[in-house]
C-alpha cells in the first residue's frame, strides 16, 4: 500500500477532523490509533492519519513518537506528511509545536516548514501571523482558556519562536493571495536566510488551496485540518487521486447494541450540549472533586448507567465550568485533575462497552484520547461527517466487534450536537 498522504495527528479528535476533511475531499483515508501493529491489515488508501496523543506531554516524549510515526509513514511510501495540530494551536512555550516541527524538518532533509492552523470552516483565520477566532484574537476569544494549554498570545510568529531551535518567518496575505509561486518564493527566500519555519496567512478555503499546491511539493508541514483541505485538492486537482467518494460503503453499515455518552470536556459548547441533550435523555454528572478525592464515584455511576441504558442512550459527563476546573487544578494541581478525569471517563466507557455499548460518542480531546487507548481500538474508517470536523467512525480490527464512535473534539459542533450524533450512528 503506497501512501500519498501521510499525517500525524497530535491527538485523537484532531486526527479524526484531519480524515473526515481528507474523505469529503475524496481521498480514502483511513485514522489509525497509533503506529498500527504489523499484523493489522489495512485496506488499499490514499491517505493515513496516525492519531497519537502528544499535544499535552512531555516535549521529548512528543517528539519521540512523532518521529517513529513519521519513520513509519515514510517506509509506506507516503510523499508528503503534515503534523496535525490544534486549529488554536494548543500548546506551551515548552512545546509541543515547535520541537516536533523541528525533528520532523530534520528527518525530512532539513529546510522549512510552512505552518498554519487556518480554518475558516470553523472561524479560525491568520492574520500578518495572528491568529483569530470567528474574527477575535485567540487571546481575546473563549477559547483561550483550555484547560491544558491556555492561549494567551494571539501572534503566531511569537508563540512558535518561543518553541522552536531556529528562528521563524512569515507569509503574509498579500504574498498569499498572488499565488502559489508567490509563496514558494517567498519560502525559498525565509530558507536562504536560514529560517526554519513560516507561519503562513490564510483568511478563506482558496488562500489554503494555494498553500496545499506549494507544500505538496515538499516533505513536510504543519498545520490544522485546513491545510489538510488544501493539500487534498492539490492532489485531486494534480490528477494523482481521482476524484470520488472517500467514505467506504463498510462505515455506514448498520451495528446493533447500545448507545452512550461519555463527557470529559469543560468547554463552554460541551456544556451548552449537556444542557440541551439533558430534555431528552438521563444524564449523570460526575462530581469532579469527589473523583480527585478518591471517593467510589465511577461505581456509583456504574451503578446509575446500569439502571438506565437498556431504556435508551444517556449520557455520563466528567464536565465542569471552567471556574471549577481552575479551582480544582490550584487545588489538586493540573495533571492530577486531568488525570483523574482521563481515567474515569475511560473506566465508565469501557464498562459500558463490556455491557453491550457499541455506538459510543466521545466529548473532549483528553477524554477521547484516553478512551480508545482504553478500548484498544487499532483503526477508524471514516464515515459521513455529524458536524464540521466531526465524522462518524467504525472500528477496524476491534476485539470487540464493529462499533461506531464520535470523537468529539470540545469546541465543536452544535448545540444538539448529541442527539444529532445518535441518529446518524445506526
Amino acid at each position: 500500500m503506497a501512501i500519498l498522504l501521510g499525517s500525524i495527528a497530535d491527538d485523537y479528535t484532531g486526527a479524526s477532523d484531519l480524515a473526515n476533511t481528507l474523505t469529503k475531499s475524496g481521498l480514502r483515508t483511513i485514522q489509525t490509533v497509533g503506529i498500527p501493529d504489523a499484523a493489522l491489515a489495512l485496506p488499499d488508501v490514499d491517505a493515513v492519519v496516525v492519531a497519537l496523543k502528544i499535544r499535552s506531554v512531555a516535549a521529548a516524549d512528543a517528539v519521540s513518537s512523532a518521529s517513529a510515526a513519521y519513520q513509519w509513514l515514510h517506509r509506506r511510501g507516503a510523499k508528503h506528511v503534515l503534523y496535525k495540530i490544534c486549529s488554536t494551536f494548543d500548546s506551551t512555550d515548552d512545546g509541543n509545536i515547535g520541537p516536533v516541527t523541528d525533528a520532523l524538518c530534520d528527518m525530512a532533509g532539513g529546510g522549512i516548514a510552512l505552518v498554519t492552523p487556518a480554518f475558516p470552516e470553523t472561524g479560525r483565520t491568520v492574520y500578518f501571523g495572528h491568529l483569530f477566532v470567528n474574527g477575535q484574537p485567540l487571546n481575546e476569544s473563549p477559547l483561550k482558556d483550555h484547560p491544558l494549554n491556555p492561549m494567551h498570545d494571539a501572534n503566531l510568529v511569537r508563540v512558535m519562536a518561543r518553541q522552536s531551535r531556529g528562528t521563524v518567518g512569515l507569509i503574509d496575505l498579500a504574498t498569499v493571495a498572488a499565488g502559489s509561486a508567490a509563496v514558494t518564493a517567498r519560502l525559498d527566500a525565509l530558507r536562504a536566510q536560514g529560517f526554519t519555519a513560516a507561519i503562513a496567512d490564510a483568511i478563506f478555503e482558496r488562500d489554503l488551496e494555494t498553500l496545499g499546491a506549494v507544500v505538496l511539493q515538499t516533505r513536510i508541514s504543519t498545520g490544522a485540518s485546513g491545510l489538510g483541505l488544501g493539500l487534498a485538492r492539490a492532489l485531486v486537482n494534480s490528477g494523482q487521486v481521482p476524484l470520488q467518494a472517500g467514505t467506504t460503503t463498510d462505515t455506514v453499515c448498520p451495528v446493533g447494541g447500545l448507545a452512550a455518552i461519555v463527557a470529559g470536556s469543560c468547554s463552554r459548547a460541551t456544556l451548552e450540549q449537556l444542557e440541551v441533550a439533558e430534555r431528552s435523555m438521563p444524564v449523570l454528572r460526575l462530581d469532579p472533586e469527589k473523583l480527585l478525592a478518591g471517593s467510589d464515584e465511577i461505581s456509583a455511576a456504574l451503578s446509575w448507567a446500569g439502571e438506565h441504558i437498556s431504556a435508551g442512550p444517556l449520557i455520563v459527563a466528567a464536565s465542569a465550568s471552567p471556574e471549577t476546573v481552575s479551582r480544582l487544578q490550584s487545588r489538586y494541581g493540573r495533571e492530577a485533575s486531568g488525570h483523574a478525569i482521563e481515567t474515569a471517563t475511560s473506566t465508565i466507557a469501557a464498562e459500558l462497552v463490556e455491557r453491550g455499548v457499541r455506538r459510543l460518542v466521545i466529548a473532549g480531546g483528553e477524554t477521547s484520547g484516553a478512551v480508545v487507548d482504553r478500548l484498544a481500538i487499532p483503526a477508524f474508517l471514516i464515515g459521513p461527517e455529524i458536524a464540521p470536523g466531526v465524522p462518524v467512525l467504525r472500528t477496524v480490527g476491534n476485539v470487540q466487534g464493529d462499533m461506531l464512535l464520535a470523537l468529539k473534539s470540545g469546541n465543536f459542533g452544535g448545540k444538539d450536537f448529541f442527539a444529532a450524533a445518535l441518529a446518524m450512528m445506526h
